[in-house]
C-alpha cells in the first residue's frame, strides 16, 4: 500500500495580499501533490474556522500556527491513513480537531492536507483529478458529464464595498448544448451586463470587486440588481 511520506506547509499570500496556507504531500513512490487554501472577505458564523496569529504581524491574518499545526500534528496524523482513500483521509483529519468549527488545529490546515492528498493520489494514479473525484464518490463506471458552470456578475456586501445583501449575484446558462457554448453565453451577457450598467448607473458601476463580479456602485437594492 503507498504512503505518505512526508507533509510540509508554508506561509502564502493569497490574490488579496493575505496569508493562506500552501501545502505539500509526498508519496513514499515521489508523487506529490501541492495544494493552496482559499481565503474568503467575509465568514459567516456557522463556518468552519480559519485559524488566524493575531498579533500586529500581517495585522492578526498569519497563519503560522496552522502551518504549524500541518507539519506536525497532522503530519502524524497521516502517515497511517490510506491517502488512495479519500474519504479515509478526510475522516482522519476531522477527527483530528474534535473542537467546534475545528478552531484548534484550523480548517485551513485541515483542508489544506486534504486538497493536496487528493491530488497526490490522482497523480499517482495517473489520471486526472476530476476523474479520481469522481470515482471516489461514485464509482469508476459512470460517465463524466462536465457541469454546467456559474459565473458571478454582480458583487454586493465584503466583496464590493456597496450595500447589497447578496455576496454574489450569478448567472447560470441552462439549455446550452455544450460547455464551450455555455463560456460563450456567460462572456457575451457579462459584457452586455456592464455596458447597462455604465449607461444607467455611471462608469463607477462597472469596477471589479473581489470575485470578478462588477460592483455596481448606484445599485441600491437586490431588485436593481436583478433588474
Amino acid at each position: 500500500m503507498v504512503k505518505v511520506s512526508k507533509i510540509h506547509a508554508i506561509e502564502i499570500l493569497d490574490s488579496r495580499g493575505n496569508p493562506t496556507l500552501m501545502t505539500k504531500v509526498t508519496l513514499d513512490d515521489g508523487t506529490a501533490g501541492v495544494a493552496k487554501v482559499p481565503s474568503g472577505a467575509s465568514t459567516g458564523i456557522h463556518e468552519a474556522v480559519e485559524l488566524r496569529d493575531g498579533g500586529d504581524r500581517y495585522n492578526g491574518k498569519g497563519v503560522l500556527n496552522a502551518v504549524n499545526n500541518v507539519n506536525t500534528t497532522l503530519a502524524n496524523v497521516m502517515q497511517s491513513v490510506d491517502p488512495l482513500s479519500q474519504s479515509a483521509v478526510d475522516r482522519a483529519l476531522l477527527e483530528a480537531d474534535p473542537s467546534k468549527g475545528k478552531g484548534t488545529l484550523g480548517a485551513n490546515a485541515i483542508l489544506s492536507v486534504s486538497m493536496a492528498t487528493t491530488v497526490a493520489a490522482a497523480r499517482h494514479l495517473k489520471t486526472e483529478l476530476f476523474q479520481y473525484l469522481r470515482t471516489q464518490v461514485i464509482g469508476k463506471d459512470e460517465k463524466y458529464l462536465l457541469p454546467v458552470p456559474l459565473s458571478n456578475v454582480i458583487n454586493g456586501g465584503a466583496h464590493a464595498g456597496n450595500s447589497l445583501a447578496i455576496q454574489e449575484f450569478k448567472i447560470l446558462p441552462v439549455g446550452v448544448e455544450s460547455f464551450p457554448e455555455s463560456l460563450r453565453c456567460i462572456s457575451e451577457v457579462y459584457h452586455a451586463l456592464g455596458k447597462r450598467m455604465i449607461k444607467k448607473y455611471g462608469r463607477m458601476s462597472k469596477h471589479i470587486g473581489d470575485e470578478g463580479g462588477f460592483c455596481g456602485f448606484g445599485l441600491k437594492s437586490t431588485r436593481d440588481a436583478f433588474d
